[in-house]
């Protein structure tokens, strides 16, 4: 995983880019009666490509003109400062172990309006971490401060972690890849931010691939990451 995965700013005019931006649209019509202001994406298991899907949907969200901040909370295995090139020294766990003030830990990107907090040192507390009640303080600020905070976080089959932060999200996104995620894996995972009564937003089915016939002849096919499937 690296920068090449950030399709929406590398490669703006490709499918999977546009794909990205019909997720951003979905996303901003599927709640009409309450602003969303902060998710949570996970997935049932490891290597399903969440870290990429939210990657690119910050990026998204940044480009039409939305305040946006990236939150690393995979405290066991971070991934969000390797996609954009950023140093992991200081990030969200020095803010909430140390009371450190996040403003001075925030890195900004090279992509306008859009900023990254990253994990900061492994911890050995992650769970504790992320339900304590600074995380929750956290967030208040931040979506005083920004449009948009979206938090990358562990598989919820595994760890807690990603059904803890759910409980104090808008919302939650969760990342089914095809031939990878099994059906019982996907309802297990459904089951367990159900139990703490998150508010599932919908599925995004990621490594699909699909015909081009209609777009350009480039070979028989094109694989791109699919928009979010609203329940």
């Amino acid at each position: 995983m690296d920068k090449k995965d950030i399709l929406v700013d590398i490669n703006p005019k490709s499918l999977s880019a546009e794909a990205y931006r019909v997720l951003r649209t979905n996303i901003q019509f599927t709640n009409i009666d309450k602003t969303i202001k902060s998710i949570v994406i996970t997935s049932p298991g490891p290597g399903e490509g969440k870290s990429t899907i939210i990657a690119n949907l910050a990026i998204a969200l940044a480009h039409n003109s939305k305040k946006v901040i990236l939150i690393d909370t995979d405290l066991r295995k971070p991934n969000i400062h390797k996609l954009f090139g950023l140093d992991n020294i200081k990030g969200v766990t020095n803010v909430l172990s140390e009371d450190i003030e996040y403003v001075g830990i925030i890195q900004h990107t090279d992509i306008g309006n859009l900023d990254i907090l990253v994990s900061g040192p492994i911890p050995p507390n992650p769970s504790e971490l992320l339900g304590s009640n600074k995380i929750k303080l956290l967030l208040n600020e931040l979506k005083n401060e920004y449009d948009m905070v979206l938090f990358d976080s562990p598989p919820v089959c595994l760890v807690t972690d990603a059904a803890v932060l759910s409980t104090i999200a808008d919302g939650v996104i969760l990342v089914c890849a095809v031939g990878q995620t099994t059906i019982e894996n996907a309802k297990s995972a459904k089951a367990l931010l159900s139990k703490v009564n998150a508010n599932i937003l919908g599925t995004v089915l990621n490594k699909t691939v699909m015909r081009v016939d209609h777009y350009k002849k480039i070979g028989d096919y094109y694989s791109y990451y699919e928009g979010i499937k609203i329940r």
